[in-house]
């Protein structure tokens, strides 16, 4: 009795692992050896485009970022910033720069997601056509502001830009595997999901939106992981989001341990609490008759690349065992399929992708910084239900 029911659990969680392990093999394969997603052709003018920028001290980027949003302008275009619960000079250095400014301060409703919804309002006094969400600590790559307005105007749908981070030049083993990381989930993995006819996830800057599906869009909330929220509700109703390589959106690590901490633990948690939610949606019927919707659904509930390389392990340790011991070969079949397919997916993608961000000779430190990474999990999951909107911490002197 006691055999079987270790059998049966050791089959499970093979299986369990197996599943997004699959889904994210093939989009990761999709990513690397398809093409890439750009906008539809369009004749006629380019849309007119409020650029709106929620920001919470970041008085150090602040203008940088206003400037290469500026260069993308043309005639007509508005530049709104949204100075959320600030105590430095972010507001006023906006203003210097030429943006309309709206400052808000609400203790208890912190969040980008309300101060995204206070920017939707001052801009429904004068509708643009499209709207673009362009984080603070941002720039665009040239072409990215009409290469998103385009798109979104062509296909009456939100438009999610490759929108990466990058690493600082003198960086350690950390960055570099946070950087392939941000890579495979923000470029690679949606990339594969355009080239298979699926919406991509909204990834939290560059995201364009038709006036009248960010207006009616619930915004007001205080999730850390909102834009992927926002990205599956619109799925729901049937305003999926897609995927434009073309319009590229860049950023920065921060440079200190407690900034990378402060960010990993955001967003962890952020997608910790919303497994529930993705779980329960799993169950309803309606999400299966919504191809697209179905799709993000499954792909958000592929855990992040360090934790899922953990589960294989976890999962091939009984396997080991019990096929050792003579008692059954069945879970240790499924987890050696289930590594393979994940180490072929990786390797195709690094090679493809990554050598850039991840060299090789940084390999023999990824060990290291996995059981690094391991340990914080436990306090994201904990943090789960809290939704303080912290700046990231970019001082390198820390």
């Amino acid at each position: 009795m006691q055999q079987d029911i270790l059998i049966a659990a050791a089959l499970l969680l093979s299986v369990v692992v197996l599943v997004p392990t699959v889904f994210f093999a093939i989009e990761c394969l999709a990513g690397s050896l398809g093409g890439r997603s750009g906008p539809p052709r369009q004749n006629g003018r380019r849309p007119q485009v409020a650029v709106l920028v929620p920001a919470h001290n970041e008085e150090l980027q602040i203008t940088d970022t206003l400037h290469s949003i500026q260069s993308q302008m043309r005639h007509g275009d508005r530049l709104v910033v949204v100075a959320d619960n600030c105590n430095d000079l972010t507001a006023s250095l906006a203003r210097e720069a030429g943006a309309d400014v709206i400052v808000r301060f609400d203790p208890v409703r912190r969040g980008k997601g309300y101060a995204l919804d206070a920017g939707v309002r001052y801009l429904g006094l004068l509708p643009p056509d499209v709207v673009v969400i362009v984080d603070a600590d941002c720039w665009l790559e040239p072409g990215a502001l009409d290469n998103l307005a385009l798109m979104a105007a062509a296909t009456n749908g939100p438009v999610q830009s490759r929108y990466l981070m990058f690493a600082p030049p003198d960086a350690g083993i950390n960055l570099a595997v946070s950087e392939f990381a941000f890579l495979l989930k923000n470029r690679i993995r949606l990339l594969g999901l355009a080239n298979l006819g699926l919406p991509a996830q909204l990834t939290g800057s560059g995201m364009a939106f038709p006036w009248a599906i960010l207006r009616d869009a619930a915004l007001a909330n205080g999730d850390l992981v909102e834009d992927m929220k926002l990205g599956l509700d619109l799925a729901r109703i049937g305003h999926a989001p897609l995927f434009c390589d073309a319009a590229a959106v860049s950023s920065r690590f921060p440079y200190s341990k407690k900034g990378l901490e402060t960010q990993a633990s955001r967003w962890n948690a952020g997608r910790f609490a919303l497994a529930a939610h993705l779980f329960s949606a799993l169950l309803d019927v309606n999400t299966l008759r919504n191809r697209a919707y179905l799709a993000l659904v499954v792909d958000a509930l592929i855990p992040p690349l360090t934790l899922l390389a953990a589960l294989h392990l976890l999962s091939l340790f009984p396997a080991v065992f019990l096929a050792t011991s003579g008692i059954a070969t069945a879970p240790l079949a499924i987890s050696t399929i289930s590594i393979l397919a994940f180490d072929v997916a990786l390797s195709v993608a690094w090679w493809r992708h990554g050598r850039r961000a991840l060299p090789m000779h940084a390999m023999a430190d990824i060990p290291g910084y996995m059981f690094r990474k391991l340990r914080l999990y436990p306090r994201h999951i904990l943090q789960a239900g809290g939704a303080a909107w912290i700046r990231t911490d970019r001082n390198r002197n820390h």
